[in-house]
């Protein structure tokens, strides 16, 4: 709760709390699981037309969604580059939001939206004159280099990183930014990205299907009496 609540303060979500969002999605499936579960079981067909219509509905948002995020590609990398901004500022505000930071550098081997200055956003970390931090011109130690004979994480390996020559910050640092990181990682997975998606459009595909096929066959029953 601590990380949404966080992530809703540097966001232009005008106060909305992303815990509603996980309560939609919530009910949302389980309008639709009740509807596809209960019209099978008594063969109720105003519960599986409304199956059938309510995952077609939502098979083509997700359909409109992917198009949109193609054609707008660029107004969501400036997005996920205000997003990451915002929580750099944030960085040492909230603990939850602290690890995920972390974590997502650590994951992408990446510093910052588009390099390690960008965290000059931070108070603690800017390079400017009035800042007495010990952390001043340094970076977290999520964005420093792995050496794997190491067991112990030393989270002051980023201190003074950003003083150093460029070809010096390579070797201590990662010194590329984590949204083209981002990008690269859905070049190189772009076939395990598009599989997924299109197996969960066949599976509401398959689902559309059967819920109309049964409830032909349960109309061709009622059509015989």
């Amino acid at each position: 709760q601590g990380v949404l609540s966080n992530i809703s303060s540097i966001t232009d979500l005008g106060g909305f709390d992303p815990v509603w969002l996980f309560l939609v999605v919530g009910g949302v499936m389980f309008i639709l699981g009740f509807a596809g579960c209960i019209g099978a079981l008594r063969e109720n067909t105003f519960l599986l037309k409304f199956f059938s219509v309510f995952l077609g509905i939502i098979f083509f948002l997700e359909l409109t969604a992917g198009v949109l995020a193609f054609v707008f590609k660029d107004w969501i990398k400036d997005q996920l580059y205000f997003f990451i901004n915002n929580n750099i500022r944030a960085y040492r505000d909230d603990i939850d939001l602290q690890n995920l930071i972390d974590f997502t550098q650590e994951y992408w081997q990446c510093c910052g939206a588009f390099g390690a200055d960008d965290w000059n956003l931070n108070i603690y970390f800017n390079c400017t004159d009035s800042n007495t931090s010990r952390e001043r011109c340094g970076v977290p130690f999520s964005c420093c280099t792995k050496d794997p004979a190491e067991d112990v994480i030393n989270t002051q390996c980023g201190y003074d990183a950003r003083q150093k020559p460029e070809v010096d910050q390579q070797i201590v640092i990662y010194t590329k930014g984590c949204v083209p990181q981002f990008e690269k990682w859905l070049q190189d997975n772009l076939t395990i990205v598009a599989g997924i998606f299109i197996g969960i459009a066949l599976l509401q595909i398959f689902g559309i299907c059967l819920a109309q096929n049964l409830v032909s066959d349960i109309e061709a029953v009622r059509a015989s009496w």
